[in-house]
């Protein structure tokens, strides 16, 4: 799979409405077919930076993504909401879904 993390610093102005201007791009996103998941977090020691992790079936699953219209309209709409251009790890992991711990595990 494709796994990307995305950090976004939001304008101050727009972070309480970030996730609320986002919502069309995330549901479209998480309505593919190459999607895995979409997930997004706001970080707990900066509250105009958000944390977007995404993952995707495949190479193919990302072309689609990134030519996508809703994509394409999100490349339009975020740059002026935003403090400076988002960082991002993208890189190709085995597998399609989270493991669990190796390091302990809750009793359930």
């Amino acid at each position: 799979m494709i796994f990307i993390v995305v950090k976004f610093t939001v304008r101050p102005e727009h972070s309480d409405q970030w996730i609320d201007l986002v919502e069309d791009f995330t549901q479209a996103t998480r309505q593919e077919p190459g999607n895995l998941w979409f997930d997004w977090s706001r970080s707990v020691e900066n509250p105009d930076q958000f944390v977007l992790v995404e993952a995707f079936r495949d190479g193919d699953a990302g072309v689609e993504h990134v030519n996508s219209a809703h994509f394409k309209a999100a490349i339009d709409q975020m740059p002026p909401l935003l403090v400076k251009t988002p960082e991002i790890i993208n890189v190709m992991v085995p597998g399609t879904e989270w493991s669990a711990l190796a390091e302990f595990t809750v009793p359930g």
